[in-house]
């Protein structure tokens, strides 16, 4: 089985003398000589973007690390990153589900050359009531969470992250490649975005968020 590890490194831990040793402590923590993929927590403009971006490719040039990036940022603050980073920047990973609107977001991405990497899918259980997520899932015979996945995964560059309790819902949700949504669906799912389902928003640590603006067909 391969395996892809990502890890992150804490906003307290952003300051030049102590990046490298929060790297080396997740080293430590998961028994292994390198991160495939490291990732700034937050935005946390108490230290300078530059000397955290700093710190994320002198944990490449190290060996430690082999892809690096970002999490929660929003457009400028991506774009910011992208510019003073040697190393690419290859990943943003934000909040993205059904009911919130990222488009602006992921179109910026896309220009960067930046895959979306997608939390919260599950809308925190809201979507397993939805009736049209239940509709397609009935006429698909499939889950819920399949079709949840399916639509994240279809979108060009986006990254589905899914997490589960249980074990035996795992093969599920990884059989996801045997069907695919029709255009018709995918823009249904789409449209069950709102401007105020945003979820993961901490004070102090949220940067001002993109606006969500009406999906349009």
């Amino acid at each position: 089985m391969d395996l892809f590890l990502t890890t992150k490194v804490w906003v307290a831990n952003y300051a030049k003398g102590t990046f490298a040793a929060s790297v080396d402590d997740s080293l430590r923590k998961l028994r292994t000589d390198y991160i495939d993929l490291l990732l700034l927590h937050w935005p946390y403009p108490t230290v300078p973007l530059g000397e955290q971006i700093a710190g994320l490719n002198a944990a490449v040039k190290a060996g430690k690390v082999r892809h690096i990036g970002v999490s929660n940022f929003n457009r400028q603050l991506l774009a910011e990153a992208v510019q003073l980073s040697e190393a690419p920047i290859v990943a943003n990973q934000v909040e993205y589900h059904p009911y919130l609107n990222q488009r602006l977001l992921i179109d910026e991405c896309r220009r960067l050359g930046v895959s979306v990497m997608a939390y919260c899918g599950m809308a925190v259980g809201r979507v397993f009531d939805d009736p049209v997520l239940l509709g397609i899932a009935g006429r698909r015979a499939k889950t819920v969470a399949q079709i949840v996945l399916r639509w994240l995964i279809q979108q060009d560059g986006v990254i589905a992250l899914s997490r589960t309790t249980n074990p035996e819902r795992i093969p599920a949700n990884l059989d996801l490649f045997g069907f695919e949504l029709s255009p018709e669906e995918m823009q249904s799912i789409s449209h069950l975005a709102t401007s105020d389902s945003r979820i993961v928003s901490p004070p102090g640590l949220s940067p001002a968020w993109d606006s969500t603006p009406t999906f349009e067909a």
